[in-house]
């Protein structure tokens, strides 16, 4: 078992909680949906029935595809025995996925849903009791989940509408982007990246990545303010963002070479390019900060940079990048610090000078 599978995940185990305790008794050819599925121990519990994960974020893709189980990238059509799923914490987005896992449910099927205390498992309660008009529930690890059988007239067809329809992508910011709920900071440019856009100069060339690119709105501004630039690679973790990044630089195909690449940024990304940028990820899942995710995208960018290229990112100004830049790099300079935020540009070693490593 990965070491991936081996890191306590107090939501999982708990959202499995019910068939552990017999409370779910789930026939052994069951056919089952987990929406937003994560790796780990606890999946041992689907192990005598037809699993099928769905998973959109690159790492937990790859946690998944190492546990061996069914994966896909979207909602199959069918129906299921049992859907289990972990909300995302944007409001509209949660109430989208559990929507979805009810329609998913057939009739007599469970729909099983959890979260940690400290991130709505109060209002997940009360939205499935909207839904279905009565839950079950059991706590345990700070988390809570909750279960319903899908029973003739019990369900809310309307609200069940109208919760399926909330993450649906649309034209945010003026009509100028197209995004949707669960994409960070889904309808708002972000002031970091803003910030990063305005300092990124226009004579930019040649082939260029953009490392999480989001909806798209780094890479755009680069397009749009630097003639030079060829082409641009679009990295994203989460797919659903990179769907709507290729979508929101439609205008630029057939112009310059563009191409979009889900997957996990710290596992290394291709290259040679003649620029990268960023505004690097802090977080996985949960609130805590994660440095080792934008150490591993700086890692990541001076691998697959070109001996002299650049690499421009913003990041939280407490965020302790420093060190790591300057490992694999062979200049750093700070080109701002304001509204808590720092970019720097940092210049790879010119030919001659080992690669950094991955």
């Amino acid at each position: 078992m990965s070491s991936s599978q081996l890191m306590s995940d107090p939501a999982l185990e708990t959202l499995l909680l019910p068939l552990e305790t017999g409370a779910i008794d789930l026939e052994p050819a069951a056919r089952v949906l987990f929406l937003r599925a994560r790796a780990g121990r606890a999946l041992t519990a689907f192990n005598d029935h037809a699993l099928v994960c769905v998973q959109s974020f690159a790492p937990d893709r790859d946690a998944l595809e190492k546990s061996r189980v069914n994966i896909v990238a979207e909602t199959p059509e069918e129906n299921f025995d049992a859907v289990f799923v972990l909300p995302g914490r944007q409001r509209q987005e949660a109430r989208a996925q559990l929507a979805s896992a009810v329609i998913k449910a057939r009739e007599g099927g469970v729909v099983v849903a959890c979260a940690p205390n400290t991130e709505g498992a109060k209002t997940l309660e009360k939205d499935l009791i909207d839904l279905l008009g009565s839950v079950q529930k059991l706590t345990k690890n700070k988390c809570r989940v909750v279960w319903e059988t899908i029973r003739p007239g019990a369900v809310d067809t309307a609200l069940l509408e109208e919760w399926r329809r909330l993450d649906a992508p649309r034209k945010v910011l003026d009509g100028a982007y197209v995004s949707r709920p669960g994409v960070f900071a889904w309808d708002r440019i972000d002031p970091a990246s803003k910030i990063l856009g305005d300092l990124l100069p226009d004579t930019l060339k040649g082939k260029g990545a953009d490392l999480g690119a989001g909806f798209g709105y780094l890479a755009r501004t680069v397009l749009e303010k630097a003639p030079k630039v060829s082409g641009m690679d679009l990295y994203e973790a989460e797919k659903r963002a990179l769907d709507l990044a290729q979508e929101n630089l439609a205008g630029f195909k057939g112009k310059r070479s563009m191409h979009g690449i889900w997957c996990d940024v710290t596992r290394g990304i291709e290259g040679p390019y003649d620029f990268i940028i960023s505004n690097p990820p802090f977080h996985q899942a949960g609130k805590a900060d994660r440095a080792d995710v934008g150490q591993g995208f700086i890692r990541a960018a001076a691998a697959g940079l070109r001996p002299g290229g650049e690499f421009y990112m913003v990041a939280n100004r407490h965020l302790p990048y420093e060190k790591t830049l300057a490992e694999v790099f062979a200049s750093v300079t700070q080109l701002a610090d304001e509204g808590g935020y720092k970019v720097i540009r940092a210049t790879k070693r010119k030919g001659g000078q080992r690669d950094a490593p991955r």
